[in-house]
């Protein structure tokens, strides 16, 4: 599968709807996955917040989000991401190590809840980056 380059937005409470709203725009399939769905909860107010939700259209674009749970900071306005996906692990694990250069690493890449490789870093200018590697071990 070739790398994926799309934004990733965090909402406050409200991913369902908004996502559901995209979906009536867009078209395509919507995938919503909750807290509780992937065993992320750490508190059973967050149970049926969606941790993860992706909509890809009938033409191909890629939109993702997600809530953003209370123990996490929400500023409006800063509340999105640019999220590189695939399964080619040397690619990404490139991509994260060089976006990091002169960054910050905010979650290394490692083995997720979900069970691929993930990791989250600010890049140089600011702008917050996340890099997921379908069906891979952690490097």
């Amino acid at each position: 599968m070739p790398t994926k380059l799309n934004p990733y937005i965090s909402f406050k409470d409200n991913t369902r709807q908004a996502m559901e709203f995209y979906k009536s725009v867009f078209g395509g399939k919507l995938d919503l996955q909750t807290f509780k769905e992937l065993n992320g909860s750490k508190d059973p107010s967050e149970d049926n917040l969606i941790m993860h939700a992706s909509l890809v259209s009938d033409d191909g674009l890629t939109l993702m989000a997600s809530d953003t749970p209370a123990r996490m900071e929400y500023k409006p306005g800063t509340n999105f991401s640019v999220s590189l996906s695939g399964d080619n692990e040397a690619e990404l694990t490139d991509y994260f190590k060089k976006l990091a250069d002169g960054g910050t690493i905010t979650m290394p890449l490692e083995k997720a809840i979900w069970g691929d490789t993930f990791g989250m870093l600010n890049d140089k200018f600011g702008i917050s980056w996340l890099v997921n590697i379908s069906g891979s071990p952690a490097s």
